[in-house]
């Protein structure tokens, strides 16, 4: 499955996913992003059963201040923690 950050700053860039997690749409991505706008601007954003971590990464694309990621599964963590990297933004990150 292609994942991509759909707005914001990482526009388009792909983010790595497995089999085994079933990420947010982005049609979902798009739909709580439009409804939460006001609030993303120098938020801190949580990120619970995070999986690729891709609204958390969204979110920072955004504009938030930082990003929290929560997940149970060794290998989600291992995949957000790539993406962060891909993306540069450890410093506002935390898994």
């Amino acid at each position: 499955m292609s994942l991509r950050i759909i707005a914001g700053k990482f526009k388009g860039k792909k983010l790595l996913t497995t089999k085994d997690i079933r990420p947010a749409t982005s049609l979902v991505r798009d739909s709580i992003f439009n409804i939460s706008q006001n609030f993303i601007e120098n938020a801190n954003f949580l990120d619970i059963f995070s999986g690729s971590g891709a609204l958390g990464l969204e979110a920072l694309s955004r504009g938030a201040r930082k990003a929290t990621f929560i997940d149970n599964n060794f290998k989600s963590c291992q995949i957000i923690k790539k993406n962060i990297k891909a993306l540069l933004v450890e410093d506002q990150t935390f898994v």
